[in-house]
């Protein structure tokens, strides 16, 4: 259980940070370039807001009221889900069981009747590839529908916090935190959620790629007195523990995507630079990607060639490229201390 116990401290709360801001632009128009990008576009969406109700009678919550000290009255009551980073197996995260079934189309399976899944945004498999026989609808430029209908199994604890306002012997006020780890529902016997969705679906036929389907939840949780009153639903026992009845409502925000592989003209400033934190052991340092694909010409910035004439300047042999041939290059009337390759005067 990880609880906040008897600590007072009024920062708490504030041992947070800012992120880096990474773009940045001028307003100069004149910086902005067109850009290919290989994507995922989303064809179709639907979002769904759901949410469970669940009764606790007698929650104990630790820690106990420290001796001397009572209760006057309750602050807050917070909950959270519950999750173990070191176990993600572990049966009291609170989980959401998506099983979802779907009508009008097909989920494209292997010879072994498994889904296929390919890795969607978040680096995990998390998208199936869909398939539906979309010719009636293609002949009139629209999409074809699908229906689904949607089963959430909910199991798992979420961790419910009292902020007390307590007072010692001297009349002095004091916070102090309880928390209670409080089931929602085991594996055996979850909490089940249903709700029906409708989807517009791309062609199949005139496309390399079949849509992919996929779905993500993210649960919350809220919860208060059962009765809004502390005299009846909150008890101190003789030892300092207390006791509640509450109730939690689980909030849950559910979307289902229908995607397909795109390429995509953005307009972009350029990559991102990061300011580093530079060793002083070191000079140089190597880029992690490459130079902006486009480079802008400028027909009034002079010609890098001295030459007066019409001419592509051949770059100077490397005597350790193995690969160019200097002594069978034909010879340039260009002079012969310039260097690098240059554009044509125009």
């Amino acid at each position: 259980m990880s609880c906040f116990g008897g600590r007072f401290s009024p920062d708490l709360f504030q041992n947070c940070c800012n992120a880096n801001d990474m773009c940045q632009f001028d307003g100069d128009l004149s910086h902005v370039v067109s850009e290919p990008i290989y994507v995922q576009k989303v064809y179709d969406a639907v979002l769904f807001h759901l949410q469970g109700i669940k009764t606790v009678t007698n929650q104990t919550f630790a820690p106990a009221i420290p001796r001397g000290h009572r209760l006057k009255r309750i602050v807050d009551i917070r909950c959270r889900k519950f999750f173990n980073p070191q176990n993600t197996s572990d049966p009291n995260n609170l989980k959401l069981n998506i099983n979802t079934t779907i009508s009008g189309a097909t989920f494209v399976q292997n010879a072994n009747g498994e889904d296929i899944a390919v890795v969607g945004p978040d680096g995990t498999y998390s998208e199936k590839l869909i398939y539906a026989d979309t010719t009636e609808c293609d002949e009139q430029g629209k999409g074809t529908p699908l229906f689904g209908t949607q089963n959430i199994a909910v199991t798992g604890d979420v961790q419910v916090y009292i902020d007390l306002l307590l007072c010692d012997r001297y009349d002095h006020e004091v916070p102090f935190t309880v928390c209670a780890r409080v089931n929602i529902a085991q594996s055996s016997m979850p909490m089940t959620l249903t709700n029906f969705f409708e989807l517009c679906m791309p062609s199949t036929q005139d496309t390399a790629h079949l849509p992919r389907f996929t779905e993500f939840c993210n649960p919350a949780c809220e919860t208060r007195l059962a009765t809004n009153n502390m005299g009846r639903d909150l008890t101190v026992c003789a030892d300092g523990t207390i006791k509640a009845n509450l109730i939690i409502a689980l909030c849950i925000t559910c979307e289902k995507k229908l995607l397909v592989p795109v390429q995509l003209c953005v307009l972009s400033t350029g990559f991102v630079q990061l300011e580093a934190v530079s060793n002083v052991a070191c000079e140089e340092f190597p880029n992690l990607y490459p130079k902006q694909i486009q480079e802008r010409f400028n027909p009034e910035e002079e010609d890098d060639c001295d030459c007066d004439c019409d001419c592509v300047c051949q770059p100077a042999c490397d005597p350790c490229d193995t690969f160019n041939d200097c002594v069978s290059r034909p010879s340039q009337s260009c002079p012969s201390n310039s260097s690098g390759h240059h554009r044509p005067r125009r």
